[in-house]
């Protein structure tokens, strides 16, 4: 009991240091320094020494071209409506839209909707493209199966065995998983009616050791996982509640990644904000990660009591001149923070989104918008390598570039030589 207060007491402690260290850095400080922290966390000096079949330097004054393939940050997105939309034109738009700027998808593992086999027909075509994959989520009580028995204990036992399967099932295809969505509160009052057996298991057995269960029985099931916690709250009742929480006995974390949802219909966050976040959670020995980020491209606002927006939510012009701004500030802010790992996308097309928001970066017919072009801009060519050089004395090959995959083109016409490095 002493080491758990002790290590709330330092959660708050290093949140207090961690808020005022950001608090010194106005909005328009955050932007200016993007770039550069972009280029000291984000790239790295290379040296190569390149040599010819029998072991001899390649000669100097060489032609040398190296052009990133593959980005080691991942740049994702939900992909629930893979092939789903009952036209072929825009299944292939989206597939292709889709493929063509993000290399790590979220897969749907909803217990009340299971479907193993669309599952399956997304696992699939992720390995054909050679995208990172998560599934979402194996834990959440914000609806019950209609068969769970009446029994909270039973019911978690349930809950539990579940885990277990599905990463049996699915998880030498998934490394990533968000262990536990929503856990800060859990027991809120929006969610929707029904007999909340979970929600009352949770509170029989404490949010603390609910959490703990469910990352020890995901690691026993996949000691090689990569687990996430996730949330939609931000504040420090999730870093103090959860976050925190979440270690074992000896203090060492039992989560992987902190999961953080930057939806943001109602108004864009502030660079400040968006910098504040991300130094409020980089005290912990973990990376964070944004796994849902929403800006809409039409009116914004938000009916809280009712849920639904209080206006016709369609796109706009002038609402996606808006977005495309508001995704390349945001993007560019949290790429520029060494502690995020990823920055991941709630719906790529309006056509499925949540809630019916214009929150798309495709609108209904599949059509990029501007915000679409604009994260490609980042993403393909603004953050990617594509270097020519020539070698140097000794076949020596120095440049720098983003940390990922890369392939190296040596020579010209019938005496190019082609290899890949890896750069982490």
């Amino acid at each position: 009991m002493f080491f758990r207060v002790l290590t709330i007491g330092l959660s708050l402690l290093f949140w207090l240091k961690a808020s005022f260290a950001a608090n010194l850095l106005s909005s328009e400080e955050v932007i200016r320094g993007a770039t550069d922290r972009i280029q000291k966390y984000r790239t790295t000096e290379v040296t190569l020494a390149l040599v010819d079949n029998n072991g001899d330097p390649i000669p100097e004054g060489t032609p040398v071209e190296i052009e990133q393939v593959e980005h080691e940050f991942l740049f994702g997105c939900n992909l629930y409506p893979l092939g789903q939309f009952g036209d072929r034109w825009k299944n292939e738009s989206y597939a292709y839209h889709w493929a063509d700027l993000f290399n790590y998808a979220t897969l749907p593992f909803y217990w009340w909707a299971d479907n193993p086999e669309r599952n399956r027909e997304r696992i699939a075509w992720c390995q054909r493209y050679g995208i990172e994959m998560k599934g979402h989520p194996l834990a959440w009580n914000y609806r019950d199966p209609d068969w769970l028995p009446d029994h909270p204990s039973e019911a978690m036992d349930l809950q539990m065995k579940r885990i277990d399967e599905v990463l049996s099932e699915f998880g030498d295809d998934i490394p990533y998983w968000d262990v536990v969505n929503e856990p800060t509160k859990f027991d809120r009052e929006d969610l929707p009616e029904g007999r909340r057996i979970l929600t009352r298991a949770i509170h029989e057995m404490g949010r603390t050791n609910y959490l703990r269960r469910a990352f020890e029985t995901a690691r026993k099931a996949k000691p090689d996982g990569y687990f996430l916690v996730n949330d939609f709250v931000y504040e420090a009742s999730y870093a103090e509640e959860v976050v925190a929480q979440l270690v074992d006995d000896s203090s060492k974390p039992l989560y992987d990644g902190i999961g953080i949802q930057a939806h943001q219909h109602t108004g864009a966050w502030e660079p400040r904000k968006i910098w504040l976040i991300c130094e409020q959670y980089a005290h912990f020995p973990k990376p964070i990660h944004f796994t849902e980020t929403t800006f809409v491209s039409g009116d914004r606002g938000w009916d809280l009591e009712k849920n639904i927006p209080g206006f016709d939510w369609t796109t706009t012009p002038e609402g996606e001149a808006r977005q495309a701004d508001e995704v390349e500030q945001f993007y560019t802010i949290a790429f520029s923070h060494p502690s995020v790992a990823s920055i991941s996308w709630w719906d790529l097309t309006d056509e499925s989104a949540w809630m019916g928001a214009p929150a798309g970066l495709l609108r209904k017919d599949m059509t990029p918008k501007p915000a679409y072009d604009r994260l490609r801009n980042l993403i393909k060519v603004k953050w990617w390598t594509h270097l020519r050089t020539r070698t140097g004395p000794g076949g020596v090959v120095k440049f720098r570039c983003f940390y990922g995959k890369h392939e190296i083109r040596v020579g010209e016409g019938d005496e190019r030589k082609v290899g890949w490095i890896r750069v982490r």
